[in-house]
């Protein structure tokens, strides 16, 4: 017996396959809505991942705040903010820095401190080699913007960079310091010089800093000023014009002593180890007592004229009181204590040490040959040397030494000979003359024309 569809169930299963019908297509849907969301997610995992990094030698000055905005805002790198400390930002400053830092885009900032490699070397090289430029420079920034370039260079192999940019101009030095640096130390890491290449000028820096919500005091000072351990520099006002000197004003310490007194430094071995009999077991510690006790005098100021690395002539103001009386305690000490020669070979050295060093050529090997030579020179530079303070001057006044070497048993200069008789220093007398006997022996007319 046939069975017929009544028209209700007919209806029944037209519902159900139109429902079935709207299922599929509402499956589809989601499946491509799904999709979509997924190549969505995937892409910006992807992109994200892509991101390029870049460390920063973040100051916390203009150029560099303005070059960590610009490359996170423009050019959408995940920027990395590291300041690269040897001595010169206090506490309160290096926090402000990290506060900046993360206002201007940077998604991590880290402060590298590398005041006690900076010491370890160089600074005690420089002592060693009682090593100023042009006889007047202490080579303070100069010897620190390479242990600053060190810092920043290591840093970004450790976090895979794929660049460093740094706030230098095309006119100066830092610019080969910080350069020559990256490219040996992190060879393949993109170099970027914003202030360098797109040539802005202070106001279009300020203006897009403060068009992008940060601002700060960048008003431009009449001199600008690089703080140190080793000393700070002065550029701008007067220095711009030869015939000028620095007034007064332009000096971030000022003379508060008057008098005078004495100032004793104990080395040993060439480093300093005590200020006026207290110990230190830290030479930074040591260095800025010196610092303290120094500045109160206004000691260390001077003005340096030398040739750039650029090939153009450079002049700088400075005030650096602890450099000036370290090296100068030091310098005099071991006239007490070193040989003629040593004296003279050491210093033709440490001239070079010094001009390497201030022409970014840190990581030439020769250097570590010559920081062996200083080391090895220092072996009898023990004592204590003495000095005296007053307003915007120093002077020596002697030495406590253990190898003292114008205390010996052959004789007092001036005074008496030990080692000797009156017949043997006529004939040492007579033998040293032998070569100028000789030679106007022969050039009579050449002696009758002096």
């Amino acid at each position: 017996m046939k069975h017929f569809r009544t028209q209700d169930s007919f209806d029944r299963e037209t519902q159900q396959i139109r429902k079935k019908q709207q299922w599929r297509r509402e499956d589809k849907k989601n499946g491509q809505e799904i999709l979509h969301s997924s190549f969505f997610i995937l892409n910006s995992i992807i992109m994200e991942a892509k991101k390029k990094k870049v460390v920063v030698a973040f100051s916390g000055g203009l150029d560099t705040s303005f070059t960590v905005m610009y490359l996170a805002k423009e050019k959408g790198y995940e920027v990395y903010a590291a300041c690269a400390n040897t001595g010169g930002f206090s506490a309160e400053q290096l926090k402000t820095n990290e506060e900046n830092a993360y206002k201007l885009g940077a998604v991590k900032y880290v402060t590298l401190d590398v005041t006690q490699e900076y010491y370890e070397k160089s600074l005690k090289y420089m002592v060693y080699g009682n090593v100023l430029r042009n006889g007047t420079y202490p080579i303070s920034v100069s010897s620190e913007r390479i242990f600053q370039a060190l810092a920043i260079a290591r840093y970004a192999n450790e976090i895979g960079a794929d660049a460093i940019a740094h706030g230098s101009t095309g006119a100066g030095n830092d610019q080969v310091r910080f350069d020559m640096t990256f490219l040996v130390m992190a060879p393949g890491v993109e170099i970027i010089t914003l202030t360098r290449d797109m040539a802005l000028s202070r106001q279009e820096e300020i203006d897009y800093l403060n068009k992008h919500g940060f601002a700060a005091d960048f008003a431009k000072l009449k001199y600008s000023y690089n703080v140190g351990i080793w000393g700070t520099s002065i550029c701008g006002g007067e220095i711009l014009d030869s015939a000028q000197g620095l007034p007064e004003s332009a000096y971030l310490k000022h003379c508060t002593k008057e008098g005078s007194e004495q100032l004793r430094l104990t080395f040993e071995k060439g480093e300093l180890k005590a200020v006026n009999g207290e110990r230190f077991d830290d030479p930074i510690k040591a260095i800025q007592k010196v610092e303290e006790i120094g500045a109160a005098y206004g000691i260390g100021r001077d003005m340096h004229v030398g040739d750039t690395i650029i090939g153009i002539k450079g002049r700088v103001g400075f005030e650096a009181a602890a450099p000036m009386l370290i090296i100068g305690a030091h310098r005099f000490l071991e006239k007490y204590t070193l040989s003629k020669w040593q004296q003279y070979w050491k210093d033709q050295v440490a001239n070079w040490y010094g001009m390497f060093l201030h022409e970014s050529q840190y990581l030439e090997p020769v250097m570590r040959d010559i920081e062996a030579m200083l080391t090895e020179s220092q072996r009898n530079v023990n004592g204590t040397a003495i000095l005296e303070l007053r307003p915007l001057s120093f002077h020596t006044v002697g030495v406590e030494s253990a190898d003292d070497l114008v205390k010996n048993k052959f004789g007092e200069y001036g005074e008496m000979q030990k080692g000797w008789t009156a017949e043997d220093a006529k004939g040492f007398i007579k033998v040293s003359s032998t070569p100028l006997r000789a030679y106007y022996a022969t050039h009579k007319d050449e002696l009758n024309n002096i």
